[in-house]
């Protein structure tokens, strides 16, 4: 059983025996107490945030350099955002067309309300084809609803064709980043993951350590009984899934298995073929500062009379799992334009800082932090909305045009609102009085003298009523004379 099972489980597992609940109580960990854990520990190894902050600061080199190729590179990102905000707009519409014209070409399409409907799905094709094993290209939609511990549990084996993807499992970890899973890691850690699970020889030579896996992939590949594979965008007018990706893994998962299953969610449809000439090449330069991606597939359906490649079925499974609840709130849906880039989580400080494990979810970084409390609880995942420096370089980065540090600020306030604390809630109202009228903000500031004198000889004791908010913070002092009062002496009483 790999970790993220193990966790999954924990956190679901029911004990009626009253003298076993609490020590169960002890065991179980909630995704606000293993972040704060997991952040805790990773922003004091200064040498892994150091190479962290490298290796970005040489993606926003290579972006700023092909974004310079682009005619006008800001109307390229607003043509992008309305394209995606038509597909949006126009979900189930699009959808249909979608799925109709996959089914004209014989191709079976499974409508999943959840990742259970997905998993059960993707499992019954396996049975009826008496699966054994399994190639994947990279897919974050089933990292999304579990689906490999899904199939391990039932005995199939599953090989991630993805170099960093196949990493990270091998060291039964998650991806770190959902562009690039394994970049946390440095080549003596990759080279003794290999000698560990591989059996190969010790090598710092990244060509090297490439040509292991690759080896390792041709077998797998004419092994494999089926092929998964993610889906970048779904072409509603065609009836085509796009696949973009920089190593050919995905062209192979997906033609030489004679059963390919696309997971896809339901955002990624698009109304045109036109449209990615605009997609693909922001993708391209957003994601990895790169022009366009290395390989770019087109596949609308299983082998067709007369053709010489490719799989004799095609699955394609739509995963909605709480799109459509986002979809319902008119002010963060566009958060559903996303395109997966994970630009980002390149310019954001607290990912270069914490890292992508310390968020506890697939998606991490700012998108990550947004849609993770729609897709899996507000209320369990507030804190992600928190841990943020409102920065707005997110913003500014996104190639879709995703409000994000704005939705950040919007999840903080719906949390609240749904479940504040009656102190939090009355605290807030009367800062809110205060604020709004002058007289009595003006009026305040012997209060607050007066409040800071008392609380001075109780700073830092445990007596402390504001140690939770001191303990990382400096309180500041209230200023000898305000800025009114310097104001009305320097203006000889006019206020």
């Amino acid at each position: 059983m790999n970790k993220k099972t193990h966790s999954d489980e924990l956190l679901v597992i029911k004990v009626r025996h009253p003298a076993l609940h609490f020590l169960t109580s002890l065991l179980m960990t909630t995704p606000l107490s293993k972040f704060k854990s997991d952040t805790t520990e990773s922003t004091v190894d200064v040498d892994h945030r150091l190479w962290m902050q490298a290796a970005l600061h040489g993606y926003e080199d290579k972006r700023g350099g092909v974004e310079t190729t682009f005619g006008d590179f800001e109307e390229a990102k607003k043509t992008a955002a309305a394209i995606k905000w038509e597909a949006i707009e126009n979900l189930g519409t699009l959808l249909e067309s979608f799925s109709d014209k996959l089914e004209s070409r014989g191709t079976k399409v499974c409508w999943a309300s959840n990742g259970k409907e997905a998993v059960d799905y993707i499992l019954q094709v396996c049975r009826d084809h008496g699966t054994q094993k399994i190639i994947k290209s990279k897919c974050m939609t089933t990292e999304e609803i579990h689906l490999n511990p899904a199939l391990q549990a039932e005995g199939m084996e599953v090989v991630e064709s993805d170099l960093g993807e196949f990493i990270v499992q091998l060291r039964e970890e998650e991806p770190f980043h959902f562009v690039f899973p394994a970049m946390h890691l440095k080549r003596d850690k990759i080279s003794a993951i290999f000698e560990e699970k591989l059996g190969t020889e010790p090598s710092s030579d990244p060509e090297e350590l490439t040509m292991i896996a690759r080896n390792l992939m041709r077998r797998k590949y004419c092994e494999a009984d089926i092929g998964i594979s993610g889906a970048n965008f779904g072409v509603a007018d065609t009836g085509m899934i796009s696949i973009t990706e920089n190593e050919g893994n995905a062209r192979l998962t997906t033609s030489l298995p004679k059963v390919h299953i696309a997971v896809m969610g339901i955002e990624k449809v698009i109304p045109n073929m036109e449209d990615l000439s605009v997609l693909l090449p922001l993708l391209g330069t957003a994601g990895a500062g790169q022009w366009m991606t290395a390989y770019n597939s087109m596949i609308g359906g299983p082998r067709q009379p007369g053709e010489v490649d490719g799989p004799e079925e095609f699955h394609v499974v739509l995963v909605d799992n709480h799109r459509t609840r986002l979809l319902a709130d008119p002010e963060q849906r566009d958060a559903l334009r996303c395109i997966r880039c994970g630009a980002c989580l390149n310019v954001c400080p607290i990912f270069k800082n914490i890292g992508g494990h310390s968020y506890g979810t697939t998606y991490q970084g700012p998108i990550g932090s947004v849609i993770t409390p729609h897709l899996r609880g507000l209320q369990s995942y507030k804190h992600l909305s928190y841990s943020s420096s409102l920065c707005g370089a997110c913003t500014d980065t996104c190639p879709v045009k995703i409000d994000l540090h704005h939705h950040l600020l919007r999840n903080r306030r719906d949390a609240v609102r749904e479940k504040g604390g009656r102190m939090e809630r009355f605290c807030f109202r009367q800062f809110a009085q205060v604020m709004s009228h002058p007289k009595l903000y003006r009026g305040s500031e012997g209060l607050m003298r007066l409040g800071a004198k008392l609380w001075s000889p109780l700073e830092g004791k445990k007596a402390d009523p504001l140690k939770a908010w001191t303990s990382t913070r400096t309180l500041p002092s209230p200023a000898p004379k305000s800025f009114h009062r310097q104001w009305r002496e320097q203006r000889g009483g006019d206020s």
